[in-house]
């Protein structure tokens, strides 16, 4: 049987359509960083910059719509507010931007999919999120947002966030200055942090449409009928698992939890890095679209070389053992396990990975970089090496 791709699905996970759209468009002032960054217009203060970034939970959605139609659970919906706040946050971590951060929330709804009650648990999501990080020196303000119902456009939920924040310009992290001769620091997105109330599975937020497609049965095809476009009928769910099935290796957590594991923010390793000021960082990836292949968006002329990566964590071990999936697709769609990089001097290594531990995240060098005439990476995985380019 042939393996199968986002593609397929009618996802891409490098979005060549949507570069090419914007290719004419301004770049901002640091055209090879990690974020989009402007002029500061709102204090008109040139030794400043803004920065605005928007992003969402995609279809992880549906596998809590899914999990509630099953188990009548509504907290299911509560850890999506921090997976859409965090898929912006932490993006704007990779160029230095710390907060304070102005959130925005906008629900695009089937009202009769996503009620009241569903919309309530969300809601409190966000609350619950925020006040956690505050105790980690975050800063967040929610200036509330838009609930809009779409039944005519949106078959269930859409949810999204916009996190719009301002730094000084000589403080931005631009990965334009990455070079030959650095390693490459991975963070670990499995496990429980000092700051999470459960053990992380590591998924994230992003590569929902191949996970949920490969690994659940087709008898959702008719409890989530709203959870999937229809012209994909024969492609969707075509795995042989069940939510409530316990994850193979990792005790007593259902596929359905470890589906649902709120995405893991960074936000406190690397202000405690940037406070701190003692490690000079050439770079930071956030690896969500593009997964482990997302560094090669960044930088001229380098070769990235990742051969140490962690093991994978069960969840994505379940996904590649099913079958459908190329070790070469995994690594373009899923984080494996480290869904944030930090790229600095060797001699710094030990001290980002003492910091990430601290607050109980696991850390190691998994690669380092290279001259090359061309962007390009090489991975280390699944017994073989992949090649990657620009």
């Amino acid at each position: 049987m042939p393996k199968v791709t986002y593609k397929d699905l009618g996802v891409s996970p490098d979005k060549p359509e949507v570069e090419a759209a914007i290719s004419g468009l301004n770049k901002g002032l640091f055209p090879n960083a990690f974020c989009h960054i402007t002029p500061d217009i709102l204090a008109s203060d040139t030794n400043y910059c803004n920065l605005m970034h928007a992003d969402g939970v995609g279809t992880k959605s549906t596998i809590a719509l899914l999990m509630h139609r099953e188990t009548g659970r509504l907290d299911v919906f509560e850890s999506l507010a921090q997976d859409s706040v965090v898929m912006n946050m932490d993006d704007l971590l990779c160029v230095g931007a710390v907060g304070p951060m102005l959130v925005s929330n906008t629900v695009g709804r089937n009202a009769k999919v996503f009620d009241r009650s569903m919309l309530r648990h969300l809601i409190k999501g966000y609350n619950i999120f925020g006040n956690k990080l505050t105790e980690y020196g975050a800063s967040l303000q929610f200036c509330g947002g838009e609930t809009a119902d779409l039944g005519d456009v949106v078959r269930s939920v859409v949810i999204d966030s916009t996190v719009t924040t301002r730094m000084e310009r000589n403080k931005v992290i631009d990965a334009g200055s990455i070079r030959a001769g650095l390693v490459i620091v991975g963070l670990a997105s499995f496990g429980k942090a000092t700051y999470e109330v459960s053990e992380n599975s590591g998924i994230g937020t992003n590569g929902f449409t191949l996970v949920r497609h490969e690994l659940l049965s087709p008898e959702y095809r008719e409890l989530g009928s709203d959870c999937f476009d229809p012209d994909l009928e024969m492609r969707a769910f075509t795995g042989r698992y069940h939510l409530s099935d316990i994850l193979p290796n990792a005790l007593d957590t259902t596929i359905g939890d470890a589906l649902l594991s709120p995405t893991r923010t960074y936000y406190p390793i690397v202000k405690r890095l940037l406070d701190e000021g003692k490690v000079k960082i050439f770079a930071m990836f956030h690896n969500t679209g593009g997964g482990v292949t997302k560094c090669l968006k960044f930088g001229r002329n380098i070769r990235y070389v990742k051969d140490n990566l962690f093991d994978m964590p069960p969840i994505f071990r379940l996904v590649c053992d099913a079958g459908g999936v190329s070790p070469r697709e995994a690594l373009r769609v899923l984080n494996l396990g480290q869904r944030f990089e930090i790229v600095c001097n060797p001699c710094d290594a030990e001290y980002v990975i003492e910091i990430s531990e601290l607050f109980g995240v696991a850390a190691k060098i998994i690669g380092h970089t290279e001259v090359a005439e061309n962007a390009e990476l090489s991975v280390e995985f699944a017994g073989e090496t992949h090649r990657f380019f620009r």
